[in-house]
């Protein structure tokens, strides 16, 4: 029988099971600690042999992105979102307004692309004098 809650490692023949540990990352001299899923040996607490597919790296690229907006002073998806909702608009409209395509704010606010210097200038910009936003050519 073959049980989908259970995996072996290829390498060291150890039963997994699927979880989370705290995975830490550091970046220009920054850290974070976030939950990183996988499936990981029942006795590996620290998940040094875990095993990780495409949907669980996504924790990681989403964790490191955070952390170089942080070390290099940009938004981070939260705030984002934040000023995007307070200017009334939806991701598109942020898109096409501000820049970067129609899919880019959602991108932004998952943690899966780093927002570019010039999209943060206009967010920060547009949040201390939302007015202006009636300054930007309609698209």
């Amino acid at each position: 029988m073959n049980d989908l809650s259970i995996r072996i490692h290829p390498e060291t023949g150890q039963e997994l099971v699927r979880g989370v540990r705290p995975m830490t990352i550091t970046y220009k001299g920054l850290s974070a600690t976030f939950d990183m899923p996988g499936w990981y040996a029942t006795n590996d607490k620290e998940g040094e042999n875990g095993l990780h597919d495409v949907k669980d790296t996504k924790a990681s690229d989403r964790a490191l992105n955070a952390l170089k907006a942080r070390a290099n002073g940009l938004l981070e998806p939260p705030a984002i979102r934040s000023v995007r909702q307070k200017l009334r608009l939806s991701q598109k409209q942020a898109g096409a307004l501000i820049g970067g395509g129609p899919n880019a704010f959602q991108k932004y606010e998952a943690g899966d692309v780093l927002i570019s210097k010039a999209a943060d200038t206009a967010l920060r910009l547009l949040a201390n004098d939302p007015s202006r936003l009636a300054e930007l050519p309609a698209q």
